[in-house]
């Protein structure tokens, strides 16, 4: 980790007491990690109002394997966008249902145009982009987990 400063910080004993509860059950070893963390999100959510910040996405997709030449058209899209797609996992959900994930990687606005390419295509039932930036502010994103 860079240069660390020490700072105080005020909370009203109520506030405190819920903050502890809550990071302790998600398991953090301190306040400051979980301060950390919290301070991470909110920069990383203004970040992605920036269409062309860089970022990561996997765009999860459950469609019916029988819907015609979807999955073709699937492959095809990510060989399209190939500098994008960094991989893909497909899964067997049931006789009927296939879940793929994609993980694509690059500016916000390429990322959002391509996963909606994906999930606009028939047959597909259910869709979601979860995107992460990469950077925060110019910074990489320092993952010390």
């Amino acid at each position: 980790m860079s240069q660390v400063e020490r700072i105080g910080v005020s909370l009203e004993k109520d506030l405190l007491s819920q903050f502890d509860e809550l990071i302790e059950k998600k398991g953090y070893p301190n306040r400051s990690e979980a301060i950390r963390d919290l301070i991470r999100e909110q920069l990383s959510q203004k970040e992605m109002e920036n269409p062309n910040a860089e970022a990561v996405a996997a765009v999860s997709i459950v469609y019916d394997h029988h819907a015609t030449q979807l999955m073709q058209k699937l492959t095809a899209l990510q060989h399209q966008h190939l500098l994008q797609t960094i991989s893909s996992l497909h899964v067997h959900l049931n006789e009927h249902d296939c879940m793929e994930i994609i993980v694509l990687k690059g500016r916000i606005k390429h990322i959002n145009s391509t996963a909606e390419q994906m999930l606009s295509h028939k047959g597909v039932k259910l869709g979601k982009v979860n995107l992460i930036p990469t950077q925060i502010h110019n910074h990489q994103v320092e993952c010390n987990r």
